[in-house]
């Protein structure tokens, strides 16, 4: 028998850790089950995906993702300024999450970048848009077809 390796529609079953460049891990679960996925079910993001090609069951290796295949760079549309008194039920600060709704009844995430009496700074970007991503994984297993 062959050894199966990762390819489209592979389904994986694999332990990961999501690292920043400053080594602080982001995402993880080497201390818990193995996540399982199939290719191109949505689950990750294509460029992870793509970075597993070619790994068999008992490969472990640490990937950089960079911006372009991972979460993406910063757009500046994606900062919106908007009135103060459309925040009156939250108390404000620098960093925080805030949960808004979209056209669709879905949740979009925004952090809160600046704020005064008037406006308040919104970032739409995803918070690790823009970082290099270090990908570790493990292949637990890995079933083609």
């Amino acid at each position: 028998m062959s050894e199966q390796r990762i390819g489209q529609q592979s389904t994986v079953t694999l332990h990961f850790a999501l690292k920043l460049e400053s080594g602080d891990v982001v995402d993880s679960n080497f201390d818990k089950e193995p996540a399982t996925f199939t290719v191109g079910d949505g689950n990750l993001l294509p460029g992870f995906e793509q970075a597993l090609f070619g790994f068999k069951a008992g490969d472990k290796r640490s990937i950089v993702i960079p911006p372009e295949r991972g979460f993406g760079r910063p757009n500046e549309q994606n900062v919106q300024v908007m009135p103060r008194k459309n925040f009156t039920e939250l108390e404000l600060e620098y960093g925080v999450m805030v949960m808004f709704r979209d056209a669709a009844g879905g949740e979009i995430p925004g952090v809160v970048k600046a704020f005064d009496d008037k406006e308040v700074t919104v970032d739409f970007n995803h918070p690790l848009a823009g970082r290099d991503i270090t990908f570790e994984v493990e292949i637990v297993e890995v079933v083609n077809g």
